[in-house]
Parts: structure tokens; sequence; C-alpha cells
């Protein structure tokens, strides 16, 4: 179910990115209008599925990598621009440059305000 008030759609951007982009990507997105976003630094491993590394002569297996996610809520209208701005801003042309999901948002409620779905934008 899709949050539909006055009309209006919202949706849930989740990307995973290198954490050495965070900057620029939240840069990029303020540029771009984007009001606010929760950033979490989390590990995990895709196709790459890990690495061997070295430390101190010693080898060991890398097996999570680290990532930061962003979660950005916005109107279904910006959903598509945001996204490309996120992926065009984040590539890097190597493995590992993260992904992206996009999710219909149910409801949305500002606490202070008792704004609900896009005005809680």
């Amino acid at each position: 179910m899709t949050c539909q008030l006055k009309g209006k759609d919202v949706k849930l951007i989740i990307a995973t990115i290198k954490p050495f982009k965070l900057e620029e990507v939240r840069a990029a997105l303020t540029d771009a209008g984007v009001r606010g976003m929760m950033v979490t630094e989390i590990k995990g491993f895709g196709s790459q599925s890990g690495h061997t590394e070295i430390y101190r002569g010693a080898e060991y297996e890398v097996n999570f990598v680290p990532k930061v996610k962003l979660e950005i809520v916005v109107p279904a209208a910006e959903a598509d621009a945001v996204v490309e701005t996120i992926a065009s801003t984040a590539r890097t042309g190597k493995i590992g440059d993260g992904k992206i999901f996009v999710l219909d948002v149910e409801k949305a409620m500002r606490v202070r305000t008792g704004e609900t779905d896009e005005d809680a934008l």
C-alpha cells in the first residue's frame, strides 16, 4: 500500500555506498534539493563476498566490507532523480560500489507537528 494522502505518493530510497563517497553524495543530494537523510555505518558483502588481506605479516580473510547506508524519503515524483544523483555520484566503476532500493512508504509523520505523508518530509 502506498501513502496517497492528497494524491501524493512517498518513496523510501535505501542506498549502500562506499564510505569515502558519503560527503560527495550528501553534497550532490543537498544541491538536488533533498532536505534530509539518515546515515548508518554498516558492514556487508555482495558478489565479491569478502577478500584476503595481510596485516603485520599475517594473512586474514575479510568477510564483511565497510559500507554506509543512506535512507531518504522523498515525494515519488523526485525518486528517479534522487536515485540517479546517488548512482552517478557514488559510482567508482569498481566492484562494491553499492546498491539502491526504492520502496513505497505507507505512512509518514513528523513527530513535532503531526504533519503526515509528503507534508512530513
